[in-house]
């Protein structure tokens, strides 16, 4: 390249000791660079294409007013929740007391995701951005607040299962007697571990400022920044999606096939009975001479529905908690183009499925659980609400059914 197609200060060049040959050399390896990084196909073309892909974007656009709509309402169920699990009669049993802490950390989840969802989807334009420094704090602080608390809530919905598990299949035995000394502890547990489960996002993610040269003023933007190739990112959702995902959704399975296993074999001892009312069948099968009719157990029904609700809120629980841990699995070994390419678009989805989650346990409970709905027809409705029925539900041990 001829030197005069490079006019260089001279008082420059002589202040950074550097001379004419060697700014040639540099350019010349800058421009062989380019033009190597221009010749080099992309390593993530191709990387998750398809209608799924397309049906993700769409939804995107609407995320925005579906979750502000969840969080409204979840955020007043799960209050109602609360009113009716701190009653005397409901919070005698530890299961409801979990169920309570439970609706407590949902609540706060959606309280925060509100102003989110409202300033990214609603109110800012498809398309655009803000790259202010407070925008910026904001969104660390929401990842973080939103992966503890939602930490907390798959911590809590274990010990909910074990609880259940424990009751169960050794109702009378250490464990039992243990967790029920130390149901407070049990709940208190996930709180103070789920802070130290999400240490490592800590230090993963910050805020980074840049600063934008083509404009007069040098205008500062700033934004959430991570290294995809330091050791750290990829160990981060390793901890994420194995330890707080996959883990605990493992453990609820197995625990969700025991219960349901109970509910079977449940079933059939009532198909046994079911014809009570037929003395002479039962004095041919037992050899017997008695007219007695033979019902379930009152406290046999209810333990059912109660192992029935948690089954459901265990399945609901899966069907949220399984999908994210997956993906979180692959960008930890696929690394940087699943990450880029793969995981982005399934975000609205995945924190839809959590909102969603987080939101219709006040429909479970009063879908399921008799308890749960004679004490708020108590709590809201006192004037057409007769005290015979309280009277006669404060007698029986008291669960959320």
């Amino acid at each position: 390249m001829p030197q005069s197609q490079l006019p260089l200060n001279e008082t420059l060049l002589k202040d950074l000791e550097l001379t004419s040959s060697d700014i040639q050399d540099f350019v010349k390896l800058l421009f062989d660079f380019q033009k190597k990084n221009q010749s080099q196909p992309d390593e993530c073309q191709g990387y998750c294409q398809g209608d799924i892909y397309k049906w993700l974007r769409a939804y995107n656009g609407i995320h925005g007013y579906v979750s502000l709509l969840i969080c409204i309402f979840g955020t007043i169920a799960n209050i109602l929740n609360i009113m009716v699990l701190t009653r005397k009669e409901m919070a005698k049993a530890p299961i409801n007391n979990i169920l309570k802490w439970l609706a407590v950390a949902d609540m706060f989840v959606m309280l925060e995701y509100i102003p989110y969802t409202t300033y990214q989807y609603i109110y800012m334009r498809p398309g655009e951005k803000d790259l202010s420094y407070s925008w910026a704090v904001y969104l660390l602080i929401h990842m973080h607040f939103t992966q503890i608390l939602h930490t907390i809530s798959i911590g809590l919905t274990v010990t909910l299962a074990v609880w259940r598990y424990v009751a169960i299949r050794h109702p009378n035995g250490n464990c039992a007697n243990f967790l029920l000394a130390h149901s407070r502890e049990a709940i208190l547990f996930p709180f103070i571990i789920s802070p130290i489960l999400c240490l490592p996002t800590y230090f993963v993610f910050k805020v980074r400022e840049t600063l934008e040269v083509d404009t007069r003023e040098h205008e500062a933007m700033y934004h959430v920044y991570f290294d995809t190739d330091s050791m750290l990112f990829r160990f981060n959702f390793w901890i994420h999606s194995v330890i707080i995902k996959l883990i605990p959704c493992f453990i609820l399975t197995v625990i969700s096939l025991v219960l349901m296993h109970v509910l079977c074999e449940a079933s059939r001892r009532r198909l046994k009975l079911k014809d009570y009312d037929n003395p002479t069948k039962y004095a041919i099968q037992l050899n017997l001479n008695e007219t007695k009719s033979r019902r379930p157990p009152r406290c046999d029904r209810r333990n059912d529905r109660t192992t029935l609700l948690l089954v459901a809120v265990l399945i609901l629980f899966l069907v949220t908690e399984f999908p994210q841990g997956l993906l979180g699995l692959l960008s930890g070994m696929l690394e940087k183009c699943f990450f880029a390419h793969c995981y982005p678009p399934f975000g609205e989805l995945m924190d839809l499925l959590a909102l969603i989650n987080a939101a219709v346990g006040f429909v479970l409970y009063g879908l399921m659980s008799k308890q749960f709905r004679t004490t708020f027809r108590s709590l809201f409705f006192k004037r057409h609400f007769g005290s015979s029925e309280m009277t006669r539900l404060t007698r029986v041990t008291t669960t959320c059914v």
